[in-house]
């Protein structure tokens, strides 16, 4: 098999344990007293509006959100691309142009 010259990139992956989180909190709402149950419910809320969102919206929700904090734009394209891979060093320029093309979908 014949590679070119250029390095191959890795995709970028969304890993989350969402379900995880959904059933330690689900396990602690079943031993929960009166004054946690609030609470509790209201973090399972969230939770699960995390477990059903699509992996491009938990992309895109973290652009913007590295972008926010950095004071960068999703529309100047190369500021955005260069503030995630400011944010995380190890995010290939074709990875990093991508996430930022999407996030200002």
């Amino acid at each position: 098999m014949f590679k070119s010259g250029k390095a191959q990139e890795e995709p970028v992956i969304v890993v989350r344990d969402s379900r995880q989180v959904e059933a330690d909190l689900r396990r602690a709402l079943e031993t929960a007293e009166a004054g946690e149950r609030a609470g509790l419910e209201r973090a399972l809320r969230i939770v699960m509006e995390t477990v059903s969102a699509p992996d491009a919206g938990v992309r895109r929700r973290w652009v913007r959100e590295v972008l926010h904090a950095s004071g960068a734009d999703v529309r100047d394209q190369v500021g955005a691309v260069k503030a995630l891979r400011t944010a995380r060093p190890g995010l290939s320029l074709t990875a990093a142009y991508q996430l930022v093309r999407e996030a200002g979908e």
